[in-house]
């Protein structure tokens, strides 16, 4: 598979260019594990459809994504961040929200993500593209108001896992969000959660991390939040998490 290697960042309007850092590679864990769903040309031209990114979320995706934006909060003018490129409408549902003094930065540590992104955005989108991974970000401390992680870190190694959520907070103003969707543990009761066993067991063997521990305790203990909320959705199948630095 052939991708590029350009790594600075794509700015929607045209802004000075950005630094370059050298190019992050693509991490082994991603490559030998989801290959098939982020990093193979026809994997993303059959995954980029929203009924499909809504089936594979029991119809929950306009609902999850529309909770998460819900907690940007009532300003129009804050610095995003959004870590990993998500398929659907997430990026352009958040880019349509920002007012004029407002920025969106996308990181994603896959070219072909970044290009399948860029591909959807119209002409006029205050949004920036940068290739980052997202355990080693090359942003300044406090750069954002609200940094958002939209069901990236069920498919990350604990190690990854860790440092991501420790990048997140590290570049989150003091006051500002960290926007947390993804898999939780679903009731016993929740029919789902004996298909969802298998499909994850079969699919993504780092998710069922995710029902047996909460996420906070992956965060870094000598990082301080002020507040931490948990709410869980469709028979606790998902959870959303807004941490407040």
């Amino acid at each position: 598979m052939k991708q590029s290697a350009e790594n600075v960042a794509t700015l929607y309007p045209l802004e000075p260019p950005p630094l370059s850092f050298p190019d992050p590679g693509i991490p082994q864990y991603l490559e030998t594990t989801y290959w098939w769903a982020y990093l193979h040309p026809t994997a993303v031209r059959f995954f980029e459809r929203e009924w499909l990114v809504n089936l594979i979320l029991w119809g929950n995706f306009k609902r999850l994504r529309d909770l998460a934006l819900a907690d940007l909060g009532e300003s129009r003018n804050q610095q995003v961040l959004q870590i990993a490129c998500v398929y659907g409408d997430f990026t352009q549902q958040i880019a349509a929200r920002l007012g004029q003094q407002a920025t969106l930065d996308v990181i994603d540590v896959a070219p072909i993500q970044l290009d399948n992104l860029r591909a959807k955005l119209p002409s006029d989108a205050r949004v920036r593209l940068h290739r980052q991974d997202s355990s080693h970000l090359h942003f300044p401390d406090a750069s954002f108001d609200s940094t958002l992680l939209f069901f990236l870190l069920h498919e990350q190694p604990e190690s990854v896992r860790r440092a991501t959520l420790a990048e997140a907070l590290r570049v989150t103003r003091p006051g500002g969000k960290v926007i947390i969707v993804d898999y939780h543990n679903p009731k016993r009761s929740n029919p789902l959660r004996y298909v969802m066993t298998a499909v994850l067991k079969a699919l993504e063997p780092f998710a069922r991390d995710l029902w047996r521990q909460e996420i906070a305790s992956y965060l870094p203990p000598e990082q301080a939040i002020s507040d931490l909320a948990k709410n869980t959705y469709f028979g606790d199948l998902y959870q959303k998490i807004v941490i407040t630095r």
